[in-house]
């Protein structure tokens, strides 16, 4: 590759998510105290750090070759980007986060419609103004510039528009969601003309393939165990698998090994019904990557 490639890391909620994340895909990246340029040990990429809300911006306009960022960040800029792939993870689970209409509890608010003529606190502006422009709803729509819950609480906010994966925080501050605006995640991003070239779209697409295979992965857990021939059907028809599993013979002996990939969620129920069926010496191991 004549130039490295130019790869944006999100500053913020998501960074030690993301850092993780390439960990896992075979990527060590190494944020140097308040250093935005991070050292990564691969000499074809060079890293930045850029907050999430500005990075398809930097991508946008050739800034940067690539980054992560939500896709909700992605429709507030309105920016012309090539979205290389989906990746669903966060700070806090791995699944998709929602931009909520929130209220307080005893708000005569409860739908869109109340909202004609109210005010209404966001980070995500412009999606919000056109959110309820395309509903014929007159609203005002003010930044927030952070402590969004509060706003309302307060009567500053008639309602807010907030990102949440848990509604934790909006039910501690006593509010109360009545409608749901767009569901975000994490998207690879790149500029149209980048993912033009030959060179660094390869590269592009092998982080692609790693990063999912990544993702895969955490739902997933390897099982080995051995099982008596006369035992081998049974433990066969109780496990779940992305194929068959892989069974093979033991040295000189009537005994298989048996191997396969299951999901995680269903481990402590399927490994009580394996022993009891005749399987013994069950491991259980991590896996980095599912391509």
């Amino acid at each position: 590759m004549k130039r490295p490639l130019k790869l944006g890391i999100p500053k913020g909620s998501l960074q030690n998510a993301t850092i993780d994340l390439f960990r896992r895909s075979g990527w060590k990246i190494n944020v140097n105290g308040r250093s935005y340029f991070p050292e990564i040990n691969d000499d074809t990429i060079e890293c930045a750090l850029c907050r999430a809300q500005e990075m398809s911006w930097h991508v946008e306009n050739g800034t940067l070759d690539a980054g992560l960022t939500g896709k909700d960040w992605i429709a507030e800029n309105k920016s012309d980007v090539h979205v290389i792939t989906d990746l669903v993870y966060s700070k806090v689970s791995a699944r998709p986060a929602r931009w909520v209409l929130a209220v307080t509890h005893d708000s005569p608010i409860k739908k869109l419609e109340d909202l004609e003529g109210k005010k209404i606190s966001t980070e995500l502006v412009e999606f919000t103004k056109n959110y309820f422009s395309e509903r014929k709803i007159n609203v005002s729509v003010e930044f927030s510039w952070g402590a969004t819950e509060a706003k309302v609480v307060s009567g500053l906010a008639d309602a807010i528009v907030e990102v949440t994966e848990t509604e934790s925080t909006i039910k501690a501050h006593g509010l109360k969601i009545i409608h749901e605006l767009m569901l975000t995640n994490t998207q690879f991003i790149t500029n149209h003309e980048v993912w033009k070239d030959p060179e660094k779209r390869e590269k592009l697409e092998q982080i692609s393939l790693l990063l999912k295979g990544a993702l895969a992965a955490e739902k997933l857990v390897g099982l080995k165990m051995n099982t008596p021939d006369k035992y081998l059907k049974k433990i066969v028809s109780l496990l779940p698998s992305l194929n068959a599993p892989t069974v093979a013979p033991l040295y000189n002996s009537n005994w298989f090994s048996v191997e396969t990939v299951v999901g995680s969620s269903i481990v402590r129920e399927l490994i009580p019904k394996l022993l009891k069926h005749g399987a013994e010496g069950i491991i259980e191991y991590p896996l980095n990557k599912v391509v």
